[in-house]
């Protein structure tokens, strides 16, 4: 179904657990659309069920893109990442379809909508694991601190608890001779998007979380991780940092109970509920936001068929 606008993309956001996939199966279903996940979880091989990943018959008849594209011990950047979906909708276009970019990970999401320059630094793993080192002598906050007198633009934009993002700051500013702030940059792409928010109320929210977690572990969270330990994945990869990975690895090396277990990876998944907040904020003008409560899908391809909402990306 043709759209209003040239080179159109469908952007479909939300918190974990607010029904994002289903939603946007149906929509793509109607307006001939492809998906490009923009999810990081999703990215990693034989991480299907505890990152509650699209199952093979869900993508059934629509096209999945940015799904099971490296193995647990690789990594991608986001520019990779970022040149891969532009390739994506490019070629999605050609084919006179519509994009559909799906996900909960604003960080990337953001990154392609916006047209940030995130560097291009290449993964420098001896001078990552010297600053791991470093953190673990002097503890996240004080790594937190060379961030910021470095690249004080960066720490804004960094937890200082936050040792992943603390490290890969740094890293990037050792191994380019570049602040790591400048991938905030911005040139925006040639697309038209329409953003579209999906939200419930938070109690909802952890409620359907929750029972997620119940189900994931129904349908063989445990084995899975059970499969990724025997090939040999090191718990310290970032991979395994997702949440319930790392949880489930300490149930399973006898660390935690697994009722134990089950209430951490529930705590956690309410926190990045919280973060993932911050990143779509319902301030935020660009983002169209219904409530899944009051919404059908016939709400949702008025809206998209219409002229309202269309815009080039533009600083807030």
């Amino acid at each position: 179904m043709p759209l209003p606008v040239s080179n159109p993309v469908v952007v479909i956001l939300g918190p974990t657990a607010v029904g994002k996939t289903a939603f946007s199966i149906k929509l793509a279903q109607h307006f001939d659309g492809e998906i490009i996940s923009v999810d990081s979880r999703y990215l990693y091989r034989g991480m299907d069920v505890g990152t509650a990943k699209p199952t093979p018959a869900e993508r059934k008849g629509i096209p999945h893109f940015m799904i099971d594209v490296v193995d647990p011990d690789e990594s991608i950047s986001m520019a990779v990442f970022q040149s891969d979906v532009y390739q994506y909708i490019d070629e999605i276009h050609q084919r006179k379809k519509i994009p559909f970019l799906v996900g909960g990970t604003g960080q990337y999401l953001w990154s392609v909508v916006e047209g940030w320059h995130p560097p291009r630094t290449k993964p420098n793993t001896r001078l990552r694991e010297v600053l791991e080192n470093l953190s673990a002598e002097i503890g996240a906050v004080d790594l937190f601190h060379y961030v910021e007198l470095i690249d004080p633009k960066a720490a804004e934009k960094i937890e200082a608890n936050n040792v992943r993002r603390s490290i890969r700051a740094l890293e990037v500013i050792f191994s380019s001779g570049e602040l790591f702030s400048k991938q905030k940059e911005k040139n925006p792409p040639p697309y038209n998007f329409k953003i579209i928010g999906l939200n419930r109320p938070r109690s909802d929210l952890y409620q359907r979380a929750d029972l997620r977690i119940e189900k994931m572990l129904e349908q063989g969270f445990l084995e899975e991780v059970k499969k990724l330990a025997a090939k040999g994945y090191d718990p310290t990869l970032p991979s395994m940092s997702a949440i319930g990975y790392k949880e489930i690895r300490a149930y399973l090396n006898q660390e935690l109970s697994m009722e134990e277990a089950v209430v951490l990876i529930k705590r956690r998944t309410r926190n990045f509920i919280r973060h993932q907040a911050n990143w779509f904020k319902l301030t935020d003008k660009r983002i169209h936001w219904f409530d899944v409560a009051d919404t059908d899908i016939e709400d949702l391809i008025e809206f998209i068929s219409s002229n309202d909402g269309w815009e080039r990306e533009t600083e807030q």
